[in-house]
C-alpha cells in the first residue's frame, strides 16, 4: 500500500513512517498541504493521513482542493477531543478521522479498514447485491460496483469511498432499518462509540450530494436512536 502521511510534525512522521512500514506500507511524507497537493498530481497514492493544522495549507484547505477531482480516501488526524474539526472534516469529504497524539496501532486499523473495503469494492468480493450483479438501481440511482460510480438521473455524483460504502449497504437493504452498529462496523471498521458522530456526517453529505428523490422526499430516513433507511 502507498501512503501519503501529511503532517508538520517532523517527529511524529518519522515514528509513523517507521511503524506503517514495518506493517508492509510504502509511506511518504508532506510536511504542508501544498506540497502534498503537488505530491498526488504526481504519483498515485492508496490513502492519504492528513494533519489538520499545518503551514502554508492547512489540512482543510488541502482537503477541498484534492476533493475537487480526487475521491482518494483521506483520514484526518485532529487535536484529540476537537469535535469541530472532525465535524468539518467529514463536512468535507474526509473518510474517518485518528485524534492526536496519534496511536500507531489505531491508524494501522483504520487505514487496513478502508483499504480492505476498497479492496473488495474493487474486487467484487463485497456482498450480493438486490440485483445480483455490480449495479443496484433505486429509482433514479444507479449505483455501478465495478467502476465504482454513481448516477443520480444520468448524472455523476462524485462520492468519497466511505460514502459509496456507505451508499450502497443503504441500497443493498433498500426499505430495511440499518442499523448505527452495522454502519459502523461494516462501513467504518470499526466499533461504534458514543457520541460519534461520524454516520450522522457522511448522512448528511449522502443527502446533499444526492438530492431529493423524484417524488421530493428525503431519500434516506433517519430512525431516531437506532438507524437509517433507504426509502424504497
Amino acid at each position: 500500500m502507498n501512503l501519503l502521511l501529511v503532517d508538520d510534525d517532523i517527529e511524529l512522521c518519522q515514528l509513523l513512517k517507521e511503524y506503517l512500514e514495518q506493517e508492509a506500507m510504502h509511506v511518504s511524507i508532506c510536511h504542508n498541504g501544498a506540497d502534498a497537493i503537488e505530491a498526488i498530481k504526481k504519483n498515485t497514492f492508496d490513502l492519504m493521513v492528513l494533519d489538520v493544522m499545518m503551514p502554508v495549507k492547512n489540512g482543510f484547505d488541502t482537503l477541498s482542493e484534492i476533493r475537487r477531482n480526487n475521491d482518494l480516501p483521506v483520514i484526518m488526524l485532529t487535536a484529540k477531543g476537537d469535535k469541530i474539526d472532525r465535524i468539518v472534516g467529514l463536512e468535507m469529504g474526509a473518510d474517518d478521522y485518528v485524534p492526536k497524539p496519534c496511536d500507531p496501532r489505531e491508524l494501522v486499523a483504520r487505514i487496513r479498514a478502508i483499504a480492505r473495503r476498497t479492496n473488495q469494492q474493487q474486487n467484487g468480493h463485497s456482498n450480493n447485491l438486490t440485483n445480483g450483479h455490480d449495479k443496484i438501481e433505486q429509482d433514479d440511482v444507479l449505483l455501478n460496483k465495478s467502476n465504482r460510480q454513481v448516477l443520480v438521473n444520468q448524472r455523476p455524483v462524485e462520492l468519497t469511498a466511505t460514502e459509496f460504502d456507505f451508499l450502497e449497504l443503504l441500497l443493498r437493504h433498500s426499505g430495511e432499518l440499518v442499523s448505527r452498529e452495522t454502519i459502523s462496523q461494516e462501513v467504518l471498521g470499526k466499533r461504534l462509540q458514543s457520541f460519534d458522530r461520524s454516520i450522522d456526517m457522511h448522512v448528511s453529505n449522502l443527502r446533499k450530494k444526492l438530492g431529493l428523490r423524484t417524488d421530493g422526499l428525503e431519500r434516506i430516513k433517519t430512525l431516531r436512536g437506532n438507524g437509517y433507511q433507504y426509502l424504497a
